[in-house]
C-alpha cells in the first residue's frame, strides 16, 4: 500500500466518529476512534501495524502482548511482522489477567500493543502484569494517541497517529449540559 495519511484512512473507513461518546476511561468526548472499522481491512491493518513493527524492529523483543479486545488485532499483526509470538490479557472481574494458558516468561522482553490510548489505563495494567511476572517491558506501540504524547509509559513508545482529542470529566461535559445522549461504542462496559 502506498504511503497514505492515516487520518484519511480513518475517515474513509468511517472509523472516526463524531457525536457524544462515553470512553473506556469514563471520560466523555465529541470524537471516537473505532479502530476495528479500520483494522477489518487487511491492507489497512498491515500498513498501519507496519509503522509500529518498523519502529520496534531494532529493539530486542521476545513476545508481543496486548490488552483485549482492541489491542488483540494490533498485537497479532505486529507480532506477525516481527516474527514473534503474540499473547493477550483479558478482563476478569474488572481486572486484566492472563488466561488461556498464556504466561509471562521471566527475563523475556515484551512489546505491548494497543489500538487507542486516552489515559493509558489498559496499557498500564499490562505493564504491571509483565513486570509482576518477571518479564521486561521492551516498549509500547499503539495506533492512536488521543493524549498527544501526554501519557508516558516509562519505556520506549510509539504511536502512528498523535492527536489532542478533547475529552471531559462527566460532570464538566458540555455535551451532557446540552442534554445530548452519549453512546458507548467500545468493548468494555463502563458505568456512566
Amino acid at each position: 500500500m502506498r504511503a497514505k495519511n492515516l487520518l484519511d484512512i480513518f475517515t474513509e473507513t468511517n472509523a472516526l466518529l463524531n457525536g457524544h461518546f462515553l470512553l473506556t476511561s469514563g471520560r466523555h468526548s465529541n470524537q471516537y476512534f473505532q479502530c476495528a472499522k479500520v483494522l477489518q481491512h487487511p491492507e489497512h491493518n498491515e500498513y498501519i501495524c507496519s509503522k509500529i513493527a518498523d519502529y520496534f524492529a531494532e529493539y530486542e523483543v521476545d513476545f508481543v502482548i496486548a490488552p483485549a479486545i482492541g489491542g488483540i488485532v494490533v498485537g497479532q499483526e505486529v507480532a506477525r511482522q516481527l516474527g514473534k509470538q503474540s499473547i493477550f490479557a483479558e478482563r476478569e472481574d474488572k481486572a486484566l489477567v492472563l488466561r488461556r494458558g498464556f504466561q509471562i516468561e521471566a527475563g523475556k522482553k515484551y512489546l505491548i500493543c494497543e489500538d487507542v490510548v486516552t489515559t493509558g489505563g489498559s496499557v498500564f495494567e499490562v505493564i504491571e502484569i509483565v513486570k509482576n511476572s518477571g518479564g521486561v517491558v521492551a516498549g509500547v506501540g499503539f495506533i492512536v494517541d488521543r493524549s498527544n504524547n501526554k501519557v508516558q509509559f516509562g519505556c520506549p513508545q510509539f504511536s502512528t497517529l498523535q492527536l489532542e482529542v478533547v475529552s471531559y470529566q462527566p460532570n464538566d461535559c458540555p455535551l451532557c449540559k446540552q442534554n445530548i445522549p452519549f453512546v458507548k461504542p467500545g468493548s468494555r462496559k463502563v458505568n456512566p
